[in-house]
């Protein structure tokens, strides 16, 4: 039989390049658009909550080039 392991990976992520910030709240923390490599992979665009100190993440998105231009392009339409 085959036994399923619960370790957990560990995921890793880096800024590649800080592109923007969108907002900040009053507690400091920022949604910004970065280059991320996540798990030492090509970086992709991420879009996501920040702690000031950048060592706290929220729930954000990532996007292929492919991905972000087309939301470039839905968003220019607005």
């Amino acid at each position: 039989m085959n036994e399923k392991t619960n370790e957990k990976r560990e995921i890793t992520c880096e800024i590649v390049e800080k592109l923007g910030v969108l907002s900040t709240n009053p507690k400091g923390w920022s949604k910004e658009l970065n280059l991320v490599s996540w798990n030492n992979r090509d970086p992709k665009y991420d879009l996501r909550d920040w702690s000031p100190d950048h060592k706290l993440k929220g729930k954000g998105l990532t996007f292929s080039q492919e991905e972000i231009n087309k939301l470039r392009e839905l968003l220019n339409n607005l």
